[in-house]
């Protein structure tokens, strides 16, 4: 497999693979309502439990947002907010079994939104699953780690 070069090409390219990620994202986020708490059940999935300065952080607001949300989402039971046994000043969030059920309820809606708009296109699965490697990797791999060895795309 020949790596992409950083040529004007491929660099308007992966531009684009930016724009048309964060549109898709928006676009989704529109067509079925997601709630601004779902961002936060997303992070402490992703990366696990956090206090409430390290969620204002990775979700790019500011404490007191982090702060309301939070107590929205402990008030749903979908978080829970217990002291942080390493710092007294400090709490820990933790994503709860109905937070990581809500959580998968909202992905459920945005695959089928998304599959939906696929279901006419004349991509493959193959195409698919192609996009979803790519987008992997391109989260997953540190800026300047060498490219990974194989094929990218998964079936």
């Amino acid at each position: 497999m020949q790596h992409l070069l950083l040529s004007a090409t491929s660099l308007a390219m992966t531009s684009d693979v930016v724009m048309y990620a964060a549109r898709l994202v928006r676009t989704m986020r529109r067509s079925i309502d997601l709630p601004a708490g779902v961002r936060v059940l997303s992070i402490l999935d992703q990366v696990g439990p956090l206090g409430v300065t390290e969620l204002a952080q990775a979700d790019n607001c500011s404490q007191p947002t982090m702060s309301a949300q939070v107590a929205q989402l402990v008030e749903s039971g979908f978080v829970t907010k217990e002291p942080n046994p390493t710092d007294a000043r400090g709490c820990v969030i933790t994503l709860t079994e109905a937070g990581r059920t809500e959580l998968d309820a909202h992905r459920d809606r945005i695959s089928t939104a998304v599959s939906e708009r696929l279901a006419t296109s004349k991509h493959t699965p193959e195409d698919l699953a192609t996009a979803v490697a790519i987008l992997r990797e391109i989260v997953e791999t540190e800026p300047g780690a060498a490219p990974a060895a194989g094929p990218t795309a998964t079936a």
